[in-house]
């Protein structure tokens, strides 16, 4: 998984490109079980956080965090009624992605308020 963020990295740094909701959706396929059934919990160093922690890398401009936002709002759409687990990953995993994952969060807003 590492090896494979790492080479996302590589390509967006080099292509200047902004990471795709296929791209998150892949990452955080690692938390699936949790996400599906509530259980069992993820914890620092654990598959899905490591998971976490990789998107986090990868949001390393306003934009690539403001779409992944985006992404992540669109999964806890799909997810219903399961968006809470989708929500809670950050604070499991001990990983700020800089945005609340709800479905009331405005990607382009509250990332912009939080420049400042």
């Amino acid at each position: 998984m590492i090896g494979l963020v790492l080479m996302l990295l590589s390509w967006a740094t080099s292509m200047g490109a902004v990471v795709d909701c296929n791209t998150v959706t892949g990452i955080i396929s690692a938390c699936s079980t949790f996400i599906n059934y509530g259980s069992p919990e993820p914890y620092p160093g654990s598959p899905c956080c490591d998971a976490v922690t990789d998107m986090n890398l990868i949001a390393d401009s306003t934009d690539s965090r403001r779409f992944i936002c985006g992404c992540l709002m669109g999964l806890i759409t799909t997810y219903n009624p399961n968006s809470t687990a989708v929500a809670t990953l950050p604070g499991f995993c001990e990983v700020p992605l800089g945005f609340i994952i709800d479905p009331n969060t405005d990607c382009n807003l509250y990332i912009f308020l939080h420049l400042f």
